[in-house]
């Protein structure tokens, strides 16, 4: 008799793939993967493929002992990683100043390579922690003593780590199959700092120097000495060709000649290019024959603006095609060592800048600069919907930075925006960053104590992880006893935060500004919530929205510290911390859609336009919706989510989006549906409503989605009520002073718990900090609800 899971056949079907979400930040790797059985696990590594931990033993030989290593990990699971003993003191022990035994960092090179790792070899390891080393030098194992901080790293990316962890694999086996989704900060990092491949940018004859120009804006409107940022790209062509206003050619292009200076970029060592072209928006003949000669030249990576951007305005399709030749390589790079690592039947997608998912060969360096915190807000509309709230405010607060973004029922996206000092034509989600995260650097200017933008990252990380780095957040909240070092995920050292601290007052005190402990702490608090409220107030007060009216939604690794100060200065009174508030990113990424956009440019008079909207809606709709069943979504499933319109009045610059046709609800006479939508979304902007001035119509944009594109809440254990929950603990903690703080375990709160601040609640990946004057309730499916007293 055949089984129950037998075909005609006889064959058994394979079991279903993992389903693996992994969101890379700048200093943690987080991932959440669900198996066939619907079971849940998780995971949460560094950002540099490393694990912390202690020595828990003194060395027996060959072999250690180690405590703090995630547990029911297989034999030999460690087996090829590489062990790197930590300066047990925190301060810097070698020439580099690192604290530890080498000086080289596990991470991505120039050019997206990845650095081999150093230290002592691991040759075995059993599930109860402890391994068997290679043969390890003297002074290291000396220092393997009872107590030391060490890592072990491993020579793959932090998502295929995330993945063995996860799914309990051994670097010596294959992955089982897996349908991976990954967000990542990789080339936002790579950005920043400068570490993309050398690129040329390919232009029409007479504008050469359109990106040194730019648009002529001064950040510092009163600087004496104006410093530019240098150009990303290293050499610039400059081609006779041109193409009038309406695309007709006014000088054709000789490809031979583009292809004789393609050779000699190659033999200057630079073999990726951006073309951009005056007006190819209109027509993209030429750009496409540039690109085409440039690759016979040998060039590998070529990227047009035309199909990049096709929309009016050189200097921002320009710097957008720049910044996807300069990031292709190293993302590219990246991405190929983490498929490469996926075995046979896996598939990847990764999240793109406007919180949709798009598969490996689809995607483009200049959609993932805002990959991860799109996922964030993802995952916090998700669970918004899931407590019952619609309007709210995204509030992720990771190692590096904190990203904020509002949800009113659906996403704001935004069509240019800024990264660093580049700027983009690409859809992304409405999201503003600040560099104010755990990792931010408390430092002393010689006037004044600072919070941020420098970050201690990954490596070497906050003083207290005890690898020499310097006083972080995460430092301050740890000496004011709002975290628990049991309870962290990594083995701190509060005696190393304390020596960071003491350096900090003593540089004041030397500057003649000395400053108490109990008075510095706190205000460094107050500095980075203080630069966390005003990014909200940049996403809401300053577009026309009281954030009094929606509900924070905190998450990140230490998102749930500082909500209820950040909710107070802006005038918030509900704060929802999720179930997984550490992992809510990656979470994102299961509740994502697989998306596409498709747009036009029309720069019309919209009563001109009456017409044909219609027909120009259906035809992109055709587009994105065609682009999502290329991607494997069935036909019946594909259906078009949003009907974005551009418009502004004749004669200014600035433009509003607007949602024509919501719901798939498309009035017949569209011109003056779009047109009402404008002149209401105008009033709320800017307080009133110019008379007597046409509008024009800028460009159309659409969004189709796989028709699981849904945001109601997924299914969640409903917790049963229980009896009141008395506290875990108590710890001296700092509010407003020092005082015993009762400390509650997350998993022990049911549904309806009521707990009154002052009061501590510690989980796997995060902590709540309760303060005076606010309650706490446990809802339907497991969030806190923290409420401030009206």
């Amino acid at each position: 008799m055949k089984g129950s899971g037998e075909g005609s056949s006889g064959a058994v079907p394979a079991p279903a793939p993992w389903r693996v979400w992994v969101d890379t930040g700048g200093t943690f790797t987080d991932g959440v993967a669900v198996n066939g059985d619907g079971r849940v696990r998780r995971a949460k590594v560094l950002s540099s493929s490393a694990l912390r931990a202690r020595v828990a033993a003194a060395p027996a030989g060959r072999r250690v002992e180690l405590a703090g290593l995630p547990a029911g990990l297989p034999e030999d699971f460690f087996a090829g990683w590489r062990l790197v003993v930590l300066g047990s003191s925190g301060e810097a022990a070698g020439p580099g100043g690192r604290g530890e035994e080498r000086v080289e960092v596990s991470g991505a090179a120039p050019g997206g390579r990845r650095e081999p790792v150093d230290g002592i070899e691991v040759a075995g390891s059993s599930p109860d922690g402890r391994l068997e080393l290679a043969e390890p030098a003297a002074e290291a194992r000396a220092r393997l003593a009872e107590g030391a901080r060490v890592e072990l790293r491993s020579d793959e990316e932090a998502p295929v780590v995330a993945a063995r962890l996860l799914t309990r694999t051994p670097a010596s086996q294959p992955l089982p199959r897996l349908a991976m989704r990954l967000a990542t900060t990789r080339g936002t990092n790579a950005l920043l700092e400068r570490r993309g491949a050398p690129v040329a940018l390919v232009v029409t004859r007479g504008f050469g120097d359109v990106l040194a120009i730019g648009d002529q804006r001064r950040p510092e409107l009163f600087a004496l000495a104006v410093v530019k940022p240098r150009p990303l790209y290293a050499a610039v062509v400059e081609v006779d060709e041109r193409l009038a206003a309406d695309g007709s050619v006014l000088e054709a292009l000789d490809p031979e000649t583009v292809e004789a200076a393609g050779r000699r970029l190659v033999a200057d060592g630079i073999d990726a290019a951006a073309v951009a072209f005056l007006h190819a928006y209109a027509d993209p003949r030429h750009e496409r024959a540039a690109g085409e000669a440039l690759r016979r030249a040998g060039l590998r990576r070529v990227a047009l603006s035309s199909e990049l951007a096709p929309l009016i305005g050189l200097l921002p399709r320009a710097e957008t095609a720049v910044v996807d030749a300069y990031l292709a390589e190293v993302l590219t790079g990246y991405l190929d060592r983490v498929s490469g690592a996926l075995g046979p039947g896996s598939t990847l997608h990764v999240m793109t800048s406007a919180g949709g998912l798009v598969r490996l060969g689809e995607f483009r360096a200049k959609d993932s600069l805002l990959s991860g915190p799109a996922g964030g807000v993802v995952g916090a509309a998700r669970a918004g919907r899931a407590s019952g709230f619609r309007r709210v405010i995204a509030f992720d607060m990771g190692g590096t930075s904190t990203d904020v973004a509002r949800f009113d029922g659906d996403y704001e996206y935004v069509f240019e925006h800024r990264v660093g000092d580049a700027r983009l034509l690409a859809p992304a989600l409405a999201i503003e960053s600040v560099a104010a995260g755990g990792g931010s650097v408390c430092g002393f200017d010689g006037a004044a104590f600072t919070v941020g933008p420098g970050s201690a990252g990954a490596d070497p990380g906050p003083a207290c992880y005890g690898a020499g780095g310097p006083l972080t957040l995460t430092d301050v909240d740890l000496l004011l006893g709002r975290l628990d070092p049991d309870r962290f995920g990594l083995p701190l050292d509060p005696d190393a935060a304390e020596r960071a601290l003491e350096r900090l007052l003593a540089a004041a005190a030397a500057a003649g500004r000395p400053a108490e402990r109990e008075r510095a702490l706190p205000g460094l608090l107050a500095i980075a919530d203080e630069r966390m409220a005003e990014a909200i107030r940049r996403i809401s007060v300053r577009r026309g929205y009281d954030p009094a009216g929606y509900v924070l939604v905190a998450f990140g690794g230490a998102g749930a510290q500082h909500a209820c100060a950040v909710a107070g200065l802006l005038g918030i009174l509900t704060v929802l911390v999720p179930r997984d508030a550490g992992l809510l990113s990656a979470l994102g990424l299961g509740a994502a859609v697989i998306e596409r956009f498709a747009h036009r440019q029309v720069l019309m008079p919209l009563a001109e336009c009456g017409g044909r909207l219609a027909g120009w809606l259906d035809e992109l709709g055709g587009e994105a919706r065609r682009a999502v069943v290329a991607e494997g979504v069935p036909e019946r499933e594909a259906a078009v989510r949003r009907r974005l319109a551009e418009l502004r009045f004749t004669g200014q610059e600035s433009a509003l989006e607007v949602e024509i046709g919501a719901g798939g609800d498309v009035r017949h006479d569209l011109a003056a549906a779009a047109g009402d939508a404008f002149a209401e979304r105008y009033r709320e902007r800017y307080g009133y409503l110019p008379e007597g001035r046409e509008i024009e119509l800028v460009a159309l944009r659409l969004a189709a989605s796989s028709a699981d594109a849904t945001l109601e809440p997924a299914a969640e254990e409903l917790r049963a009520p229980g009896s009141p929950t008395s506290p875990t603990a108590r710890r001296r903690a700092w509010f407003d002073g020092w005082g015993e703080t009762p400390v509650y375990d997350r998993d022990a709160l049911r549904t309806g718990a009521r707990l009154a601040g002052p009061a501590l609640v510690f989980e796997a990946h995060s902590a709540t900090v309760l303060p005076p004057g606010w309650s706490l309730i446990v809802d339907r499916v497991g969030a806190l609800r923290l409420e401030a007293a009206r």
